[in-house]
């Protein structure tokens, strides 16, 4: 997962600065988390991907990783989550 994830982030990136060079200031969070889901909930998914920006204006990115990790009971240190 860390060399995919580390292959996504640098093709993206690569791709973003050579067809919008104006956005100079882009760059990648440096962690990332991975959770896997059903088929059967592909469309949620879809529909939460496609509706992000929106939902992100309710609940921050960090609220929600702490929810999923703890919906999910995956045990985690908070101090480690974010540094």
């Amino acid at each position: 997962m860390a060399e995919l994830m580390r292959d996504v982030k640098a093709g993206s990136s690569r791709w973003i600065h050579e067809n919008f060079p104006e956005l100079k200031a882009f760059a990648w969070q440096e962690g990332y988390a991975v959770f896997t889901v059903s088929k059967s909930q592909e469309p949620a998914v879809k529909k939460y991907i496609a509706n992000q920006v929106e939902h992100h204006r309710k609940e921050d990115f960090k609220t929600e990783l702490l929810r999923f990790l703890r919906l999910h009971e995956i045990e985690f240190d908070e101090r480690y989550v974010f540094d």
